[in-house]
């Protein structure tokens, strides 16, 4: 049986997910099959907006185009873009609405359940999305922006749930430059914040982004000004919280950054609260729903306050900065953030920071982007932890560089599905050494999944008793990044995973 599985582990499929992307060195390693041709809806089963807010959500769905959508029971104030399987519109009563999604091509249809939770709940499955940091750092652009959105699109990640298409640092205007561009008065008579001219429009940025029925994000920080320096929120909270609804953003980074020097003493009970309370408040105020990340690197014990100030909050330091000792950053990163398991639920959400494969730059340096160093199975054993951890799925590496091996880790749906899962578990660890790890997630409908994670520089063999998780008799498992069922097992579960790799399975 040993052998067995190790030939079903190396099993490589011919296709990667996308091909219309480029290939790239990893082009051997993929291990997610092609989507069908088939209609597949994919995503969050649920989703969480305030009555008499502006709802925008595109159906994730795979298959050969045109697909017509359409819903059953949709309520009063939603209608929906049958080309594209586009959701807006408002719906003015608290409540549950089921709906029934459908999709429909030359080659089959799909149906999948749905439903709208309208109350005082957002984000009640991780965030997904990307954001411009680690590839583009001070210089992105409106130009940049809307390409993102453009790419988000071509490259199919849509069709997976990705939706949040997010700006970093750098788009108001700086402090003390020279650069004519970014230089230049940072509010106007009213107190407005004014965006630096590669920006010249950021209401039509959005609304550039909401026509595709993609989201749009923020980023500024509490203090006087942000961590490179540009204007920042200090005494203009309600403001910049109208300011931004107005414009129509749909999710704002709120980081630390300057505000060290105007917090006061860390003696005071409110110290690190009482910046992300201040907008959080002023955002509850908005017409929109705004989607809010309290980005202060993990201080204060967040993870134990964050839910009443916020959807999802950093746990860590920047994982771009994380050294590589032995391990890559992103496993040392990873280990902080899930000992906070427990106080992750739906609509508040431990966040490890971003996903950085393809094309990332050098956070150090803030230089333009290259090929990551990680390697195949690497990547394979971050998306993993972060999927397994219920981490926003945020990547930040280069849109325009996706290649079909990234997209390959991007983009696995039984991988995607274990991350939105509606019961909202963080994995926990169940064991640790200096050779592997296990992690281990309930799933709503009573499985779970179960990473087990090589840490050596060696193939390794790694056991899961089910026993121990609770399970007896013959139990189905499945392997979530080739999509295929492995076969029933009692009592123990064994496979060998490549070096610093790992075999993530679903247990029914």
């Amino acid at each position: 049986m040993k052998y067995l599985l190790l030939l079903l582990l190396l099993a490589i499929p011919v296709m990667g997910i996308a091909q219309n992307n480029p290939e790239s060195k990893y082009d051997e390693f993929i291990l997610t099959p092609e989507p069908p041709v088939s209609p597949r809806i994919t995503g969050p089963v649920l989703y969480g907006l305030r009555p008499g807010s502006p709802l925008i959500f595109r159906i994730p769905c795979s298959g050969e185009r045109p697909i017509k959508f359409t819903a059953k029971n949709l309520p009063e104030g939603i209608t929906i873009d049958e080309e594209n399987g586009i959701l807006t519109g408002t719906i003015n009563n608290p409540g549950s609405y089921p709906i029934t999604l459908k999709a429909k091509n030359k080659s089959g249809s799909v149906s999948r359940k749905f439903t709208l939770e309208v109350g005082n709940k957002l984000a009640l499955t991780p965030p997904m999305g990307w954001n411009s940091w680690y590839i583009h750092y001070d210089r992105i652009s409106d130009k940049t922006m809307r390409e993102a959105a453009d790419q988000m699109i071509a490259s199919g990640m849509v069709d997976f749930g990705y939706q949040y298409v997010n700006i970093d640092d750098c788009w108001m205007m700086k402090l003390k430059s020279k650069d004519p561009d970014i230089n230049g008065k940072r509010r106007d008579e009213q107190g407005v914040i004014i965006p630096n001219k590669r920006f010249p429009d950021m209401k039509g940025m959005a609304d550039y982004i909401h026509a595709k029925g993609l989201k749009a994000g923020l980023y500024i920080s509490p203090g006087q000004h942000t961590c490179a320096g540009y204007e920042g929120s200090y005494k203009h909270e309600a403001l910049d919280a109208k300011t931004f609804a107005d414009w129509g953003y749909d999710f704002l980074k709120y980081d630390w950054c300057s505000y060290t020097k105007v917090a006061g003493k860390k003696s005071d009970p409110d110290y690190f609260t009482r910046p992300y309370s201040l907008i959080w408040n002023e955002l509850k105020n908005q017409n929109r729903d705004i989607v809010f990340n309290l980005c202060q690197y993990g201080m204060g014990d967040v993870w134990e306050w964050g839910s009443e100030h916020g959807n999802c909050w950093r746990t860590t330091g920047d994982l771009g900065l994380e050294q590589r000792n032995n391990l890559p950053g992103f496993y040392s990163i990873g280990f902080s953030n899930a000992r906070h398991a427990e106080y992750a639920q739906p609509g508040a959400w431990n966040d490890p920071d971003y996903i950085l494969i393809g094309w990332v730059g050098n956070a150090n340096k803030m230089a333009e982007g290259t090929p990551t160093d990680l390697t195949p199975w690497e990547q394979y054993s971050y998306m993993s932890m972060w999927s397994l951890m219920a981490a926003p799925l945020i990547f930040s590496g280069d849109m325009a560089k996706l290649d079909k091996f990234t997209l390959n880790v991007l983009c696995n749906h039984e991988v995607i599905e274990v991350n939105q899962d509606p019961l909202g578990k963080q994995a926990i660890l169940l064991e640790k050494t200096e050779q592997k790890f296990v992690m281990m997630k309930p799933m709503h409908d009573g499985s779970i999944s179960v990473g087990l994670f090589n840490t050596g520089n060696e193939v390794n063999e790694i056991s899961i008793s089910l026993s121990g998780l609770g399970l007896y008799g013959k139990k189905r498992v499945r392997d979530l990044w080739r999509q295929k069922d492995i076969g029933k097992f009692a009592d123990k579960f064994t496979t060998e995973v490549q070096p610093h790799g790992v075999a993530l399975i679903r247990i029914y």
